[in-house]
């Protein structure tokens, strides 16, 4: 092998030996960095699919820095790059990554605010679990980031616990809405384009930023103690007020047991004119497909269960994927909480019927580490409310959800693992909860309810 190819396989095994942030999602996270705010400046061509964009974000380096990078997805490709207003010695896109390494290195503590300019016809990532992330609609987009799309739209390092705010700015044909998260604190129309300007200030994990576009009205919810507005095609109007009714009712609800709503702007459904296989859950918002507002009121389960994402998932996120329970399982025993309050089976008889089901399902799956494969598996799901009411149980009401308010409160808009929340718990017993947690959490067998 010649001395430049030995140079060159050596270079590509230090980026192969890169540190893997989360084993559920080897490629995606970073090192080396924090950001604490990202501010993107869009145009989106919808006939074309075609993205051009602006990215600002605001870091610091966490240790002595000469070369970094960035998750973004092949489709999109980057023109230039600055930190701290210079062009660093070389930037290069490749495998998912944007590598860029610096004149100098940087101290730890150092600021490095980072602008990038890049293009490109934006597509789902090819996962594991399908596709995720950017998505064309049959008129209009969605984005649902989970677990790792967020580089499918946009440079950034998408991991869970990485939070940052967020300002997003979309400019599209003035016939389409565009909705992202926060407030929507502009709206300025000229020739022939619209440009929505977002700020999203609570710090929020990448996966949970979207972008929504579509021939939308948007209407506000009267009567709700916290905003609520939907965004949707004018031909479901009718059926949203039938189907979403009780939304209201769940945020009442959901307040007073989990604690004050977390987020300052209130809280978005938008309905897309496609149907879709299961709703999404962002940061203060959630997308319903049309077969999921068909005046049928089917779906009142799964809108109670996007709305607890707010407390379990969005404001309080799992370190790692590993602990998805902690976002699936609490929501899924909301949706029983709900129904046990507006009338429909009570979560005993729900916890009795679904541990049936686990019963007679392969008793293969660790819930407080389920393996990337199985971590969307309904077992999760199912399991991790089962737990909580068990936990419930062994509390009382009074402790179970004073303990569910710690939670929401201590973690707020951060993120925890496993050990965080068995760690609470324990304030809030009288005996020994590790006999629970390891039947069902650190055991396979479903244990007897």
């Amino acid at each position: 092998m010649s001395s430049p190819a030995k140079k060159s396989a050596k270079k590509s095994a230090r980026q192969l030996a890169a540190p893997v942030v989360d084993p559920y999602v080897p490629t995606t996270g970073n090192v080396g960095y924090r950001v604490s705010r990202y501010e993107l400046d869009l145009t989106y061509k919808i006939a074309s699919n075609r993205l051009a964009g602006t990215a600002v974000i605001t870091a610091v380096t966490l240790a002595p820095l000469r070369s970094f990078t960035l998750d973004l997805a092949e489709t999109l490709s980057v023109t230039k790059v600055w930190v701290g207003g210079r062009r660093p010695a070389r930037f290069a896109a490749s495998g998912g990554k944007l590598r860029i390494t610096l004149a100098a290195e940087l101290p730890a503590g150092a600021a490095l605010p980072i602008t990038i300019r890049y293009c490109g016809s934006p597509r789902p990532i090819q996962s594991l679990w399908g596709e995720v992330g950017f998505e064309e609609l049959s008129d209009g987009v969605l984005v649902a980031g989970q677990p790792n799309g967020a580089a499918s739209w946009f440079p950034c390092d998408d991991r869970p616990a990485a939070k940052a705010s967020y300002r997003i700015q979309i400019s599209t044909d003035n016939a389409y809405q565009a909705i992202a998260n926060g407030e929507l604190v502009s709206r300025r129309a000229r020739a022939g384009y619209t440009t929505w300007t977002y700020e999203q200030a609570e710090p929020t994990s990448t996966y949970l930023i979207t972008l929504q576009i579509g021939r939308y009205a948007t209407h506000r919810l009267a009567d709700t103690t916290v905003p609520m507005q939907a965004a949707l095609p004018e031909r479901l109007r009718h059926h949203f007020d039938h189907d979403f009714a009780r939304q209201p009712e769940m945020m009442a609800l959901f307040t007073r047991l989990f604690g004050p709503y977390p987020l300052a702007g209130g809280y978005t459904v938008v309905v897309t004119d496609d149907d879709l296989e299961i709703p999404l859950e962002a940061q203060g918002i959630s997308i319903f497909g049309a077969n999921h507002c068909d005046g049928a009121g089917k779906s009142e389960r799964l809108i109670a269960h996007e709305l607890a994402h707010q407390w379990f998932g969005n404001s309080v996120t799992a370190r790692r994927w590993r602990d998805i329970w902690l976002h699936e399982g609490f929501a899924c025993y909301a949706e029983w909480l709900w129904s046990e309050h507006s009338g429909g089976p009570g979560a005993a008889e729900l916890a009795r019927s679904y541990h049936r089901r686990l019963e007679g399902s392969p008793q293969d799956l660790l819930l407080a580490d389920p393996g990337p494969a199985d971590m969307f598996d309904d077992r999760v799901y199912k399991r991790g409310a089962l737990t909580l009411h068990v936990l419930r149980g062994e509390l009382g009401d009074a402790n179970f959800f004073a303990l569910l308010r710690d939670w929401t409160t201590r973690y707020r808009h951060g993120s925890a693992d496993t050990d965080d929340f068995t760690g609470l718990a324990a304030n809030y017993a009288s005996v020994s909860l590790q006999p629970l947690w390891q039947a069902w959490l650190y055991s396979t067998a479903v244990p007897a309810l």
